[in-house]
């Protein structure tokens, strides 16, 4: 008996260490999930969870707007350049708050927001009528203006100062009272080579316009 004891054991003390390593080690297929371990601090700076450069903001408040239709004009690309079409007269479209969107437009780097925004602008100031329709809206006007002079690209500077000069031929003197709040932007530009005999040509023009 004492061997057929030592022999059972024998046989059951290896049979229940298999057991035991079985039930402490899980299947690598184990249907079971595995414990994630709780996030790091410095997950959240990981580029897999974390965007720094903001791709997916919303979009800008002008290209809203041209999304939903609220622009009346559209890019149409040619052979040689592109021009605008106009879904209705410009004569008869509201220059408020038109003429403001596409004066906040002029701060887009995208395309076709970038050509709406300047050639929606700059026909819209050749309608009959621009000027009555235009002085009035100078105080909001101006420092939308302002915004995109002061911007640090350059191509949204020269937008700006196309749009300064357009809206200086269209009003004339009524625009003398609002330039203090541009020419500071225009003074620091003046050191730049690229932009020095633009500026100066669009100094010209301002006190050809407005009167000395």
């Amino acid at each position: 008996s004492n061997v057929l004891r030592m022999s059972s054991g024998i046989q059951i003390k290896p049979k229940t260490a298999i057991q035991k390593s079985k039930a402490s080690s899980p299947l690598p297929c184990s249907s079971e999930p595995a414990i994630k371990p709780l996030p790091k601090p410095s997950d959240k700076l990981n580029p897999k969870t974390f965007d720094p450069f903001g791709h997916s903001r919303a979009p800008s408040a002008f290209a809203a707007i041209y999304a939903k239709g609220g622009i009346p004009c559209r890019l149409v690309h040619g052979s040689v350049k592109h021009r605008l079409q106009w879904e209705c007269l410009p004569e008869t479209v509201p220059f408020d708050p038109l003429l403001i969107t596409l004066a906040e437009g002029l701060r887009e780097t995208k395309h076709p927001y970038t050509f709406v925004s300047k050639e929606g602008f700059k026909e819209l100031l050749m309608v009959e009528g621009a000027t009555e329709k235009a002085i009035p809206l100078l105080p909001r006007l101006v420092p939308v203006l302002k915004a995109a002079l002061a911007h640090l690209d350059d191509e949204v500077f020269e937008r700006g100062l196309d749009a300064l000069l357009q809206l200086s031929a269209i009003v004339g003197p009524s625009l003398n009272d609002h330039l203090k709040h541009l020419l500071t932007n225009l003074s620091r530009r003046l050191m730049d080579k690229n932009f020095r005999e633009k500026i100066t040509v669009t100094l010209q023009k301002l006190e050809q316009y407005g009167g000395k």
